[in-house]
């Protein structure tokens, strides 16, 4: 049994005229015969009483009718369904984050994402960028956001965002009045940051910075959020060095301010693998850069 066989068995029971049928069929009589008679073999009953005047439903055509119906609407959806998937209309898309990019425009982003693609079912998780690479590889989620100072090797990428990393200090000490800080005037300061396992190439770019603007803080804190570094600084933990869009997180008791030295821009990809064919994927990683916030 074939689709075609089915279809043709539909369009002869609605109009009960061979001649008919064949021309909505765009066929001629004589296949469209062929194709019943196949049909009727595959069930091993006859499904259309024929006369020289008539055509009438069999009991085992009525049965068949409504769930060949169904059948034929079934198959039709499914290949709407896989067009629209493959053109970007639906499906699903799972987008991996780190925390600092709800600062830098993505809530909004995503926003207008959905709704010009109101049939792609969006989920958003909040991840670590080691975490998120590991995903993106295991097929888990199917793009991440991730800090980086360069692009990951071994995956397809895009830089996304850009921006500059400040001092974030306590609102009531004088460090945040200056217009500027040097961390070289930073000897006695703790440094409040996210750990190594969080953010790798961060990590080692500050640790780095501070060697060389000869600043080794005498003690280092690192923590897994960056919305922790922020709040144990505005609770007087030491100083932090931190994404500038951090300056919209709002918490209370927190300055961000620039620095004197040139730090490695702390940049954000997205990342994903390059076997994927996938036209949302495609569609919400052309619009990262255009929609994300203005890039310090």
């Amino acid at each position: 049994m074939e689709l075609r066989h089915l279809r043709c068995f539909v369009c002869l029971a609605e109009e009960l005229h061979f001649g008919r049928a064949a021309k909505r069929l765009a066929m001629s009589q004589p296949p469209l015969t062929v194709a019943i008679q196949q049909l009727e073999e595959s069930v091993g009953s006859r499904l259309f009483i024929r006369s020289s005047r008539s055509v009438a439903l069999t009991a085992a055509g009525e049965a068949l009718l409504p769930k060949a119906r169904v059948l034929l609407s079934e198959v039709h959806a499914a290949i709407e369904f896989a067009q629209d998937v493959g053109q970007g209309r639906a499906g699903r898309l799972r987008v991996g984050m780190v925390g600092t990019m709800l600062f830098c425009g993505l809530p909004a982003m995503v926003k207008g994402f959905e709704s010009k693609h109101p049939g792609v079912q969006l989920t958003l998780t909040e991840m670590s960028s080691a975490a998120q690479l590991s995903a993106v590889q295991a097929g888990e989620i199917d793009v991440g956001l991730v800090h980086a100072m360069q692009p990951p090797s071994g995956m397809q990428s895009q830089r996304v965002y850009s921006q500059s990393l400040w001092a974030c200090v306590a609102s009531d000490t004088p460090n945040a009045q200056a217009e500027k800080i040097d961390l070289r005037a930073m000897a006695d300061q703790v440094l409040v940051m996210v750990s190594r396992q969080v953010s790798p190439d961060y990590h080692d770019a500050v640790l780095s910075a501070c060697a060389k603007a000869r600043w080794h803080p005498k003690s280092v804190y690192g923590l897994q959020h960056w919305l922790s570094v922020v709040a144990m600084v505005g609770q007087g933990a030491g100083i932090g060095l931190a994404p500038q869009a951090l300056a919209r997180a709002g918490l209370p008791g927190v300055t961000m301010v620039p620095l004197q030295q040139s730090l490695p821009r702390y940049d954000t990809y997205a990342v994903w693998r390059g076997t994927q064919d996938h036209a949302a994927l495609q569609a919400f990683v052309h619009a990262l850069p255009n929609e994300l916030g203005r890039q310090f």
